[in-house]
Parts: C-alpha cells; sequence; structure tokens
C-alpha cells in the first residue's frame, strides 16, 4: 500500500508493507530520499528513534515526520510498527518546511484510516509450554 502527498512543488510518500500484523511504513521525499532516521513504535509502547548522521556531521531531523505519524497510527496499530523516514528537499523553503507537517499529518491520516479498514486476521503463534522442550 502506497499513499502520497503534494504540496509546495514536492511529494512525500508512505509505503506500507504487511509483515504479519506488524508494519513497516517507508516515509521519502523530495529530491532525495534516503533513511534517516528509524523509528519504532506499538500500540502500548513508547515511540523510539534512532537519528543517523547527515553527511555534514549533524543528525538528520526527519523523525519529526515519523513521530507525526507514529502518533496519528497508534492506537490503530495491531502490532509492532518500524518507520524509516528520509525526505530530503533541494534549497527547501519556509513554506516547504511548513507544509512539510502537514503532509506527514495527511500521510498519518490516510494510514489511520486504512488500518481500521484492514484484517491483520493472521494465526497467531505457537510457542511451547514451560514443560515443552524441542525435540
Amino acid at each position: 500500500m502506497k499513499f502520497s502527498v503534494t504540496q509546495e512543488n514536492y511529494t512525500m510518500s508512505a509505503k506500507i508493507e504487511v509483515i504479519g500484523k506488524d508494519l513497516f511504513i517507508e516515509v521519502t521525499g523530495g529530491d532525495t530520499p534516503h533513511i534517516g532516521t528509524v523509528t519504532t513504535l506499538t500500540k502500548n509502547t513508547e515511540i523510539q528513534t534512532i537519528r543517523y548522521p547527515s553527511h555534514d556531521g549533524r543528525f538528520h531531523k526527519d523523525d519529526v515526520l515519523a513521530v507525526r505519524i507514529g502518533k496519528i497510527i497508534q492506537a490503530d496499530l495491531p502490532g509492532s510498527c518500524t518507520i524509516t523516514a528520509g525526505v530530503h528537499v533541494n534549497h527547501i523553503s519556509k513554506k516547504q518546511i511548513t507544509v512539510s507537517g502537514q503532509i506527514a499529518q495527511n500521510l498519518g491520516e490516510q494510514i489511520k484510516a486504512w488500518l481500521k479498514q484492514t484484517n491483520f486476521d493472521v494465526p497467531e503463534p505457537v510457542y511451547y509450554s514451560d514443560e515443552e522442550n524441542p525435540e
């Protein structure tokens, strides 16, 4: 599944891969898509992020987008969720920076609506009991 929003002459996309009940969401856009941050969450755990170093030694700030999306979808997550984010717009304008939050909000709302309509009915894993061992 893929969602895209275009505003102020650039597009941001969220590509979703379903793995059992878990979600992998790839947020990219602009002139140079990349993986700047990795954000993880579940319905019942805090959002955590790793920020990778940028070309100039500073750290990427794409987690601002991922966290915004994560907060919108968190209550509806069927399992774990990993969001990679990397959006780069060459010579980004102040207006483009401002709308990036609106774009992420829009993507989050689209994903939330999709989550509510999607069936995640997959078999539950089977584990050994405390009294059992592999043969």
